[in-house]
């Protein structure tokens, strides 16, 4: 019997080649994301291998998530994998010369997001007594660094919610995976400088960073462990990195 997988952020990045990856391996999908032109041309690209269904709506919004997660129906609800990957960081600046807004912005998907996605979907899973949540948190969730409080935050805070999650769950038969990695050459770097190029690119000038291949090759592995296996924690870098913000350049 196919697995259903739900994945946010999917219409770029990690979600966008995990959606790839998981389709490949006759996984049926539910991608949700913000750019709905983004999505149809995924699904119109997946049709052909897997079911598909696509939710465009804002992870941030509690109501919007509610309304367009509520609208899943039979079998669309059994979902087996819940891929929390929406998120990304805001700027780069220190406190006194941050923007509060980016604040809430990267409080509202990296945290709040992903807390409303779960909270409809693991009852579901509580339910069937099965399922597996991969969470996508980040080095920075467990080293800080200057210029990035409020990101680190963030994505400590998913570390926080990984193990909560693992705790509460594993009576019911649900694994939690919690997946950081280090440099990710994706858009990341884009939303961060919002939208300078050279910026952007400056971040894996010199090295070999990873892709976003890399890490939905780690999901795949996730997720395909035998049943009393359980991938509590992974921290995955470029072979150039050896922890936040130590990257050997050629």
């Amino acid at each position: 019997m196919k697995r259903t997988a739900l994945i946010t952020g999917a219409t770029s990045g990690i979600g966008e080649a995990t959606a790839r990856l998981f389709a490949k391996n006759n996984i049926n999908l539910i991608l949700c994301g913000r750019r709905k032109e983004k999505l149809a041309a995924l699904k119109n690209e997946l049709d052909a291998l897997v079911s598909v269904k696509t939710l465009s709506f804002d992870v941030g919004n509690r109501d919007s998530v509610n309304k367009h997660l509520n609208t899943l129906q039979g079998t669309w609800q059994h979902i087996d994998i819940l891929v929390n990957n929406a998120g990304g960081a805001h700027g780069l600046d220190l406190f006194v010369d941050s923007d509060v807004n980016d604040w809430e912005q990267m409080i509202d998907f990296n945290v709040k997001g992903l807390l409303y996605v779960s909270k409809v979907i693991v009852p579901w899973m509580v339910n069937r007594k099965k399922g597996q949540i991969i969470n996508i948190s980040s080095i920075a969730g467990k080293q800080t660094y200057g210029k990035g409080m409020v990101y680190c935050a963030s994505k400590s805070g998913v570390e926080a919610i990984s193990k909560g999650m693992r705790l509460e769950l594993v009576p019911h038969g649900i694994r939690v995976s919690n997946i950081a990695p280090g440099a990710v050459e994706t858009e990341f770097s884009m939303v961060r400088f919002k939208g300078d190029e050279n910026k952007a690119k400056s971040v894996y000038n010199n090295f070999d960073p990873l892709v976003a291949q890399d890490i939905a090759d780690s999901i795949m592995y996730c997720v395909n462990v035998p049943s009393h296996v359980q991938i509590a924690d992974m921290t995955i870098f470029p072979a150039a990195q050896s922890d936040a913000t130590t990257i050997h350049r050629q």
